[in-house]
């Protein structure tokens, strides 16, 4: 048999005599069986990679929703310290500080923090119980910057200075900028990641699709012999894997949509639970924004999109590989 020009073998009896029956009952064979352990496979191994491409999206926006919301925190609010020195009333220096604030243009809710608040504060260093009379403990005062009025710190550092010398101010620059070099490269590996289980899913698809090809070369001879173009055929095995990505990637965005509903509710039940205080406070920040549902949903359709469109390279690759 020559196809194309090239030399053919035959094709088996027993394949022509199984395409020949299909076709006298109505019933043609499918060239890509629906239910080929293959394509069971590959639904599940898409659905696995839809399912974790779709858990580093969202967590990308909650890194990111986080990041924001706190360096906003950050940038408007200011702490000044009070240091202790011998023969110094910290209170009463604290108290001239506090007025010092009030009164300078651009800031508002001027607080000093209690000494219950300072312990706090210094519990994850010193431990609880500390009789904070008996230490040199900063007097600190919170102030939060106004949103009409930008106020002119170095001015307020100079006013400070003048007031009470061992008062400093802190901006929050320098945690600001921590913050986003550390958002930036969890942001930049969680791309990555993303990258990766995209390219992986795409590798899979490429060798089912060449596995399902080469399973089904009997059939591709008969159809160009037959004057079938190389598109109708990569079309039908297309549509196999473009409703084999669509099972996967549906089933995994479901699956990581649901992770992220159920972290939502679950602080409200670990509440109800005695001693769960902190591990509810720590899942509450995984509650899911809606853009990170929109973000699943796109890779449900990046999935299937990169899925379909290696699909179709590969046949039209493998095809011409048999011709």
């Amino acid at each position: 048999m020559t196809i194309n020009g090239a030399q053919k073998k035959p094709l088996p009896k027993g394949a022509m005599q199984r395409r020949l029956a299909a076709s006298n009952i109505g019933e043609p064979a499918p060239i890509v069986p629906a239910g080929t352990v293959t394509g069971r496979a590959l639904i599940t191994v898409i659905a696995i990679m839809t399912f974790l491409a779709a858990i580093t999206a969202a967590s990308i926006t909650l890194v990111q929703d986080a990041t924001t919301h706190w360096r906003s925190d950050l940038a408007r609010e200011i702490t000044i310290q009070i240091r202790a020195r011998e023969g110094a009333n910290v209170a009463a220096e604290t108290a001239k500080v506090a007025v010092v604030a009030n009164n300078f243009p651009g800031l508002a809710d001027v607080r000093i923090l209690s000494a219950q608040e300072t312990g706090r504060m210094l519990e994850p260093w010193l431990g609880r119980g500390l009789e904070l009379d008996t230490l040199p403990v900063p007097g600190i005062i919170v102030a939060r910057i106004r949103d009409d009025v930008e106020p002119d710190l170095d001015s307020l550092r100079v006013a400070l200075k003048k007031e009470v010398p061992n008062a400093s101010l802190d901006d929050h620059r320098g945690w600001s900028a921590r913050l986003s070099a550390m958002s930036d490269g969890v942001l930049f590996g969680g791309a990555l990641v993303l990258l990766l289980v995209l390219a992986s899913t795409a590798l899979s698809v490429i060798f089912a699709t060449r596995s399902a090809v080469s399973g089904n070369r009997a059939i591709v001879e008969v159809l160009h012999f037959v004057g079938a173009r190389d598109s109708f055929i990569a079309t039908v095995f297309q549509k196999h894997f473009l409703i084999a990505s669509l099972k996967g990637a549906l089933a995994g965005g479901i699956a990581a949509a649901a992770l992220f509903a159920i972290a939502a509710i679950t602080p409200d039940f670990l509440s109800k639970v005695p001693g769960t205080g902190n591990t509810a406070a720590l899942i509450g920040q995984l509650m899911l924004q809606p853009a990170g549902y929109m973000g699943i949903a796109v890779v449900v359709l990046m999935v299937v999109i990169i899925a379909t469109v290696a699909a179709r390279v590969t046949v039209f690759r493998t095809i011409r590989s048999i011709d």
